[in-house]
Formats: C-alpha cells, sequence, structure tokens
C-alpha cells in the first residue's frame, strides 16, 4: 500500500518540515495550506511525486474538494497531519468576537473536518494514523492567549476521543505539543528572555517537531498520546 499523506498548513513553519521529512521517507505528500502558490513552491522543492493544493480549513466544501482532488492525483489518503493554525494574541478584555471565532474555526473545527473527510478513506482502507499538532500552552494555559489555548485544549480532548471512536478500524490518533519553537509564528517573541525559562535552554526547530510527528504516524502501538516536545518546559509550575 502506497503512503499517501494530506499535511494542511504543509508550507511553512513546522508542516513545512515534516513534509521534508516524510518525503524522505518515501510518503507522496499533498502539502494543502490556503495560499497555493507556497504550497506549491514547497511541493516542488520535495522532488517528484508530490502535489500542492489549496484549502481554507474552516470551509467544509473546501476541505472535501481537497479530498476528493488529493485522491484522484494520488490515491487514497491514509496518513494525516493537521499542522494548520492562527493566532490573535491579546487579552481577553480586548479579543473581538470575530477574532474569537476565526481561530476556534481554523485550529479546532477545521481539524475536526479534516479528521471526518479523512476518515472514510482510512475506514475503506481499514487502517491509517492521524497527528494532530497542538501547543504547550492548551496544557498549561498563557496569559494573553486565552482563546488560542483554548482551541489547542479542545484537540486534546479531541484527538483522544476520535482515538478511542476507530482504534478497531486500525485507525491510530495522536497529538504533538510543541513550545516555542523557532517559526513565523515565534519570530516577534523575546528569545534571549524566554530561553531562560526553558530546561534545555533554547527554543527547538522545526524539524525536531517533525521527527516527532514521523515517530507517531509510523508506530504501530501507539494512539491517543499527547507527545510534549517543548525543551521541558512544561516541568516548570
Amino acid at each position: 500500500m502506497s503512503k499517501v499523506c494530506a499535511i494542511f498548513g504543509g508550507s511553512r513553519g513546522i508542516g513545512q518540515a515534516v513534509a521534508q521529512l516524510l518525503a524522505q521517507k518515501g510518503y507522496h505528500l499533498a502539502v494543502v495550506a490556503r495560499n497555493l502558490e507556497r504550497a506549491q513552491t514547497t511541493a516542488i522543492n520535495l522532488g517528484a511525486g508530490h502535489l500542492a493544493f489549496s484549502c481554507d480549513v474552516s470551509r467544509e466544501e473546501d476541505i472535501q474538494n481537497t479530498f476528493k482532488e488529493i485522491e484522484k492525483s494520488l490515491g487514497h489518503v491514509n496518513y494525516l497531519v493537521n499542522a494548520a493554525a492562527i493566532n490573535r494574541d491579546g487579552l481577553l478584555l480586548r479579543t473581538q468576537p470575530e477574532d474569537m471565532l476565526s481561530q476556534l474555526q481554523t485550529n479546532l473545527v477545521g481539524t475536526m473536518l479534516t479528521c471526518k473527510a479523512a476518515l472514510k478513506s482510512m475506514v475503506q482502507q481499514q487502517g491509517g494514523a492521524i497527528v494532530n499538532l497542538g501547543s504547550i500552552v492548551g496544557l498549561k494555559g498563557n496569559s494573553g492567549q486565552s482563546i488560542y489555548s483554548a482551541s489547542k485544549a479542545g484537540l486534546v480532548g479531541f484527538s483522544c476521543s476520535l482515538a478511542k471512536e476507530v482504534a478497531r478500524k486500525n485507525i491510530r490518533v495522536n497529538m504533538v505539543a510543541p513550545g516555542f519553537i523557532h517559526t513565523d509564528m515565534t519570530a516577534h517573541l523575546k528569545e534571549e528572555e524566554l530561553k531562560k525559562n526553558i530546561p534545555l535552554g533554547r527554543f527547538g526547530e522545526p524539524s525536531e517537531v517533525a521527527k516527532a510527528v514521523a515517530f507517531l504516524l509510523e508506530t504501530p502501538y501507539v494512539t491517543g498520546h499527547v507527545l510534549i516536545i517543548d525543551g521541558g518546559l512544561h516541568l516548570l509550575t
């Protein structure tokens, strides 16, 4: 069976690093992003056998159409990585309702919808693996990120519950919870100050998270697990 993996949010950051690693491992990749041009650049750089697709994960119809296109072009999806996310940091008192809804729609509901679409194919094939990208703030919380934290915390409950639902179909669902990783999302942070509070003393690299994602995709006896990748940040009170 060919290894076809759809990576939502695969055009940059952690999603792109996952795509690069899985391409080396022989997967056929569907790199999915809102920005088609950026997704195409990533797919081209991966080499032959990989394709780019544009999709807004906040729209169910978009997701369903994307999966149809992927299956026509690459075959049945048996692996799914959800790395698409947005953040709108700010204190709750200053947060507009539309900013709350956009984060929940993309980070939480979008992942629910991509999983729902992928499961149809995985059930037919009697197997598959899903890895959802959460965040350490979904477990610990963080001032100024109450909505983002809520969206990522919701993924924990969702991923664990879905793992129970589909385990008998030989479909595994796991999650990674990164801490401070060098991406566009953390570029504005004061790294010198923040890394003093990280036991390993540094920010992580997208490639380090990618290795954890690949581990969860490929390890057949792990499901319903949340793997923290934060340099020990969770150890601090």
